[in-house]
């Protein structure tokens, strides 16, 4: 894997010379428009609105529209002026707790790497931040852009992962939550119980991008059946739960669940016996 990125975590006189590694991937499935008739894939034109004229990359220039139908050219010397200095430097400018961050904030993680000369103030770094509780805030500087980011560790890395600055984040003005609604005392314990009764550790193996999966799997088919349609279930999303019937609705969840751990129960006793 190769590096994205190079430069160094510095926090008060401490410089780390570091590699910055993506640590996510997108696994979406990419499809062409093409023309019903033919198959024949589609392409765009680039048509200016006063005219439907077709208009060359050469002559196209980006433009801020400042008010309705005003705008103002921004040329690559005014990004210029805009660009913050790219220091290639990780600037940590304070230390807080994980916990008084909102999940929301966070965004995109990278691993970061030490390179020549850095793996003990990294080492360092990392085991501090998991002693204290702690995560690094910072400002990067990524492909022109200024982020804010935190530094965290995790196993035997440090990760960067970028954040959404404050003004980023919307709030859910004019959402129809509920507010003061009336919980009985019933409901409450039974669906604590629920809760508790469906929990267990975190394995993030577990799941899948079902749709992904199933999505290639009806690709794979149709193309082995020339492009003809297949036959599909229907299906109906499911219905709100009524009220009135919550009650029941917690309880029939308990019991199904209890049947589900009775069987995995079952399950997993007879594969300790062929194993034996």
């Amino acid at each position: 894997m190769r590096a994205i990125w190079k430069g160094s975590i510095s926090f008060g006189l401490v410089n780390i010379p570091i590699g910055l590694y993506p640590a996510t991937r997108t696994e979406n499935v990419s499809f062409r428009q093409l023309r019903e008739d033919d198959l024949s894939p589609i392409r765009y034109k680039r048509v200016a609105e006063a005219d439907g004229e077709e208009v060359p990359w050469e002559k196209i220039v980006k433009g801020y529209e400042y008010e309705k139908g005003e705008f103002v050219v921004i040329t690559d010397a005014d990004f210029e002026k805009a660009m913050p200095e790219a220091t290639q430097s990780i600037d940590i400018t304070e230390f807080v707790e994980l916990a008084e961050i909102d999940p929301m904030f966070f965004d995109t993680p990278y691993y970061l790497e030490p390179q020549k000369g850095g793996k003990k103030a990294y080492a360092l770094l990392r085991e501090t931040l998991k002693e204290t509780g702690k995560v690094g805030i910072a400002r990067v500087v990524l492909k022109t852009r200024q982020h804010l980011a935190a530094v965290k560790p995790k196993d035997h890395a440090l990760v960067l992962e970028l954040m959404h600055f404050p003004d980023e984040l919307m709030e859910p003005a004019g959402l129809d939550l509920p507010r003061d609604e009336k919980l009985g005392k019933k409901e409450a314990d039974m669906a604590k119980t629920l809760v508790e009764s469906m929990s267990g550790e975190w394995e993030p193996s577990k799941f899948k991008d079902e749709y992904r999966e199933k999505l290639l799997k009806v690709i794979q088919q149709k193309a082995a059946r020339g492009g003809k349609e297949l036959p599909g279930p229907k299906t109906k999303p499911k219905a709100a739960t009524n009220v009135v019937d919550l009650v029941a609705v917690l309880q029939k969840s308990l019991a199904e669940t209890k049947k589900k751990s009775g069987a995995h129960a079952t399950h997993h006793k007879k594969k300790l016996r062929k194993a034996a």
